[in-house]
C-alpha cells in the first residue's frame, strides 16, 4: 500500500481535495479535463480521482492562466514542456547506458 503513495500516477486525490491543494475550484479541474490536459481516473462511484502528476500539470496551468495565457495555449505549452522533459530524461538515460 505504501508504494501507491510514492507513485506519481496513483489517483489518490478527490476533486475537492485536489482543488483545495491547488487553491482553485472543482470547475477549474473540470475545465482541464474538458481541454484534455488531464483525464482523471474515476472511482467505482464515478467520482474523479487525481494523481500527483496531474496536480503538477494543473498547478502549471493555473500559473500560465494567471499570467494571462489562454487555456488552449496553456495546455499546448504544458504538453510541449512535458514532452521536452521526457525527451531529456530519455536522452540522459541513453548517455548513461553507452
Amino acid at each position: 500500500m505504501a508504494d501507491k503513495f510514492d507513485d506519481d500516477d496513483y489517483p489518490a486525490y478527490t476533486m475537492g481535495r485536489a482543488a483545495e491543494m491547488l487553491g482553485t475550484t472543482p470547475g477549474f479541474l473540470r475545465s482541464l479535463d474538458e481541454a484534455k490536459l488531464i483525464t482523471p481516473q474515476r472511482s467505482a462511484g464515478g467520482h474523479r480521482r487525481y494523481s500527483r502528476y496531474q496536480l503538477r500539470l494543473a498547478a502549471r496551468a493555473r500559473e500560465l492562466l494567471d499570467e494571462g495565457i489562454g487555456l488552449d495555449a496553456a495546455c499546448r505549452i504544458i504538453i510541449l514542456e512535458d514532452q521536452l522533459q521526457e525527451a531529456q530524461r530519455l536522452n540522459a538515460e541513453m548517455r548513461r547506458d553507452h
